[in-house]
């Protein structure tokens, strides 16, 4: 049933035809329906909530389980000679199981670092085929951020080239994420943020820098936990 339902975003997302000429579209979607389980679990971990975090780990290792099945032995064209594609295969499954363990010993941050690392994994995979979709721009904001969040060294080009990063991420959403409200806030709360910070740094208010950073860091914590 998730298959078939899997199939059927695929092909109003990507098209019919493209699904047909490669299975790279569903490919996507299939590692979307496991992602979104993984964003809401850290979420969860993050707010305390442990139960619900469990749940959404139990969730999705039923996802990873539907994604298995399909694309352990059938991968895409552009992932077919890829080395990390063999040991995502592998880690993931072992990361769930950490991540249940760690969560049952009272140990949330070694969950958190697990669902983590499989995101991570995720974005690897997709690059090491040449291949980027808007959450792997999402990391690289996430990155982005960390030197702007410093507040030290060359901050306006630090913040420059995350506010660089964030265009490209903007550009890369598919439209139905692109045009609707909750990004169009995370990125255009950013951008004016990012205006605010460069008034401050012209004018040399620490205040206000710092109070801007705090700012930016809030946007970037939402877009990661949506869309990373």
């Amino acid at each position: 049933m998730r298959l078939r339902r899997i199939g059927v975003v695929a092909a109003f997302l990507f098209g019919a035809t493209a699904a047909r000429a490669d299975n790279l579209a569903l490919f996507h979607v299939a590692i979307e329906d496991v992602e979104a389980h993984n964003r809401a679990a850290i979420g969860y971990l993050q707010d305390k909530n442990f139960d619900l975090a469990a749940v959404e780990i139990e969730r999705m290792k039923e996802s990873w389980g539907a994604f298995a099945e399909r694309f352990s032995g059938d991968r895409p064209d552009k992932l077919r000679d890829s080395k990390l594609y063999v040991a995502m295969l592998i880690d993931v499954p072992t990361r769930l199981v950490t991540a249940t363990i760690m969560i049952n010993f009272g140990k949330p941050e070694i969950a958190r670092s697990a669902l983590k690392s499989i995101r991570q994994e995720f974005s690897n995979v997709r690059r090491d085929g040449g291949v980027e979709i808007l959450a792997d721009c999402v990391l690289d904001a996430h990155a982005a951020i960390a030197g702007v969040a410093e507040g030290a060294g060359d901050l306006a080009a630090k913040a420059e080239a995350y506010g660089g990063t964030v265009r490209r991420c903007d550009t890369m959403a598919p439209p139905p994420v692109r045009d609707s409200a909750d990004f169009r806030r995370l990125v255009d709360g950013i951008a004016a943020s990012l205006a605010s910070l460069s008034a401050a740094i012209a004018a040399h208010d620490d205040t206000a820098l710092h109070r801007v950073i705090d700012e930016l860091r809030s946007f970037d914590t939402v877009l990661v936990l949506r869309y990373g």
